[in-house]
């Protein structure tokens, strides 16, 4: 049985490191190119599984080498992949991760199959037996159809719907989980500006979205300055850990992976906020998206 089931994207990421991030017209030198799977929910599923929580992965990959590559990683991490979903008619994702000297990143998308997968591909008694579903970016038919599925059966969810959440109609989904996880970005987008500093004003001030985060615990990231949990009219901060960043590709997922952790393990608000932090600083200060997370490496920067 998993603990966790994760739902979203599972991608193949190609890194490129740079000297530097061009101008419009401009080059850069490429210094490195790796090759690994990738994409928001395999991330975090990855980083639970180094927390010991039993963790499953929903999504869906192509028919090719990319797709059994990405898959065979996360299996041989311990992830349950039973429910990935093989596409014969579509290439796997793939996205091409561009990483300056700084840590600062972009990232250009391929077409391909990662949103193939439903809510039907996973098993109702597999989500009954699990203690949380953690949703990611993906189609919002399918992330609403999982909720609802979650919460009938009294499974708690958590929802990073992404960059995209202003523009993907994910409302639905949003009215219906536990907790939402945003960076500053994100919750400009989905509450407005006037309302980034107030969870209470989200009502008039980030349209459909913002009211449908009115009764969700909001996660919000704040880079290197730390993140807090607003519950209401409750707050909860950590300030972080000061580190030097070198890629901060999957920084977030990893943050997720901590805070889900701590909180299964009945963790008060404060101390998930640390883990999910320290989580997050180790993953920004290696390359790649997903450093190998354990409590032991957690407990140097947790003694601070």
């Amino acid at each position: 049985m998993s603990r966790v089931i994760c739902a979203g994207h599972l991608n193949w990421d190609v890194t490129l490191r740079v000297d530097s991030l061009p101008d419009p017209d401009g080059e850069a030198t490429v210094e490195s190119s790796v090759g690994a799977g990738g994409g928001s929910a395999a991330n975090v599923a990855s980083g639970l599984v180094g927390l010991d929580v039993p963790t499953a992965l929903l999504g869906s990959v192509g028919d090719d080498e990319h797709g059994a590559s990405a898959v065979a990683e996360l299996a041989s991490k311990g992830v349950d992949c039973r429910y990935v979903v093989d596409v014969d008619d579509g290439p796997t994702t793939v996205k091409y991760i561009v990483v300056d000297a700084a840590g600062e990143v972009f990232v250009l998308g391929a077409p391909g199959v990662n949103e193939a997968f439903d809510a039907d591909d996973l098993p109702t008694d597999a989500l009954a037996d699990a203690d949380h579903l953690h949703l990611t970016s993906q189609a919002p038919e399918t992330a609403a159809a999982l909720a609802h599925k979650a919460t009938e059966l009294g499974t708690t969810v958590s929802f990073d719907p992404g960059r995209r959440i202003g523009d993907r109609g994910y409302t639905e989904a949003l009215r219906l989980v536990d907790y939402v996880f945003l960076n500053d970005r994100e919750a400009a987008t989905a509450l407005g500006e006037a309302a980034e500093h107030n969870h209470s004003a989200t009502g008039g001030n980030g349209g459909a979205v913002g009211d449908a985060l009115d009764e969700t615990t909001l996660v919000v990231k704040h880079g290197p300055k730390g993140a807090e949990v607003r519950d209401g009219d409750e707050r909860h901060v950590h300030p972080g850990y000061p580190v030097d960043a070198v890629d901060t590709t999957g920084a977030g997922d990893a943050f997720a992976s901590g805070f889900i952790a701590a909180r299964l393990a009945g963790r008060s608000y404060e101390r998930a906020l640390a883990i999910a932090n320290a989580c997050g600083a180790l993953t920004a200060a290696e390359p790649g998206a997903r450093t190998q997370l354990s409590w032991r490496r957690l407990d140097d920067l947790l003694e601070r």
